[in-house]
C-alpha cells in the first residue's frame, strides 16, 4: 500500500488516498477513482496533458524503475526533463521529477503529487484568422446529420493526411518528424471515430461535403505540407500542424457561433473544446522544442 497525496491550486484542499502497488495501477487511474481532477486527453502517454510533479515522502532515493521511451520523449518535448534526469533514468533506472500520471505505476512508497489543473486548455481562445467568420462562404449547418457529415470528412482526411506524411518522412529517413505525424494522425482518428459513433443510425451520408464546398477546396485541418522533405525539422512540422489545428478550431467555432439548431451548437462546442486542447498541446510542444534548440545553440551543439 502507498499513501498518495494530491495537491493542486484547482482543489480546495489536498487529498490523501491509499493506492495498491503494482497490477498496472496507474496514478491517473487512482486519481479518476477518487475524482481528483488531473487532466488527460489521450490517457496513453501521447499528449502530455496529465503532467504531474512527484515528490517522495521518505528518506533516500526513490525505488528504481524503467521509464518508457515514449514518456521520456513527451517530457522532453514539454521541457520537463533534463539531460541529467534522462541519463539517470537510462543508466540508473531513476525516475525524473516530472512524470505522466497515465504512465506512473503506483509502488510501495508514499508520494505527493502536484499538478496545475487543466493545462491543455488555453487561457483564452486560440488566435483565429478572418476565416473564422466567413469559413463556409455562406453555407449553414442545417441539422445534426449535416454537421456530423462535415466533421467525419474533416477528421478522416486529417488522419489520412498525417499518416501519409509520416510514411513519406520515414521513407526519407526523418524518423523524428515521422513519429510526430503518426501521433497527430492518431489524434485525428480519435475524433473521426467519435464523429462516426455520434452519427450511427443517422442519415448523414447525403450531407458528406465535396471538395468544392470548402473555401479553399480542401478540408480545414490539412497542412501545407505535401511532399517528403528530408530536411524538414521537427519545429517546422509542429508549426505546420498548428496551422491546421487552428483552422480546425475555426471550423467548429464558426458552427458553434452561427448554427441555428441548438443541438448542433452544443455538439460543435464539444468539438471546439477538443480542438482548443490540441492547439494548446501543439503550442506547448513548440515552446519546448524552441527552448531546447535555444539551449543547444547556446551550448554550441
Amino acid at each position: 500500500m502507498a499513501n498518495v497525496t494530491f495537491h493542486s491550486p484547482v482543489m480546495a484542499k489536498d487529498i490523501t488516498v491509499y493506492g495498491v502497488a503494482g497490477e498496472r495501477g496507474t496514478l491517473l487511474a487512482l486519481a479518476k477513482t477518487h475524482k481528483v481532477p488531473i487532466p488527460f486527453d489521450c490517457g496513453d502517454g501521447e499528449c502530455g496533458s496529465c503532467l504531474v510533479e512527484v515528490q517522495y515522502q521518505h528518506k533516500g532515493e526513490p525505488m528504481s524503475l524503467s521509464m518508457q521511451e515514449k514518456e521520456k520523449e513527451v517530457l522532453r518535448q514539454l521541457g520537463k526533463i533534463t539531460k541529467e534526469e534522462i541519463e539517470n533514468a537510462e543508466v540508473r533506472d531513476m525516475p525524473s521529477r516530472h512524470r505522466l500520471a497515465c504512465q506512473y505505476i503506483i509502488r510501495h512508497e508514499d508520494i505527493r503529487v502536484s499538478f496545475e489543473g487543466d493545462q491543455t486548455l488555453p487561457a483564452k481562445k486560440p488566435a483565429m484568422s478572418v476565416s473564422a467568420h466567413t469559413f463556409f462562404g455562406g453555407v449553414q449547418m442545417q441539422n445534426v446529420e449535416m454537421f456530423l457529415a462535415y466533421s467525419i470528412k474533416v477528421e478522416e482526411e486529417a488522419a489520412i493526411h498525417f499518416d501519409e506524411l509520416g510514411v513519406a518522412m520515414e521513407a526519407c529517413g526523418n524518423e523524428k518528424v515521422a513519429a510526430l505525424f503518426h501521433q497527430l494522425a492518431r489524434y485525428s482518428r480519435l475524433h473521426w471515430e467519435e464523429a462516426k459513433a455520434r452519427a450511427a443510425g443517422k442519415d448523414f451520408e447525403r450531407y458528406l461535403p465535396q471538395d468544392h464546398m470548402w473555401p479553399t477546396f480542401e478540408t480545414p485541418e490539412l497542412t501545407s505540407l505535401w511532399g517528403a522533405d528530408p530536411a524538414l525539422t521537427k519545429l517546422d512540422a509542429l508549426k505546420a500542424a498548428l496551422e491546421g489545428e487552428r483552422r480546425g478550431f475555426e471550423f467548429y467555432h464558426h458552427v458553434a457561433e452561427t448554427a441555428k439548431d441548438p443541438e448542433v451548437r452544443s455538439m460543435a462546442k464539444a468539438f471546439v473544446k477538443e480542438e482548443s486542447d490540441h492547439v494548446a498541446i501543439l503550442e506547448r510542444w513548440i515552446q519546448g522544442e524552441e527552448t531546447e534548440l535555444k539551449a543547444a545553440g547556446q551550448a554550441g551543439v
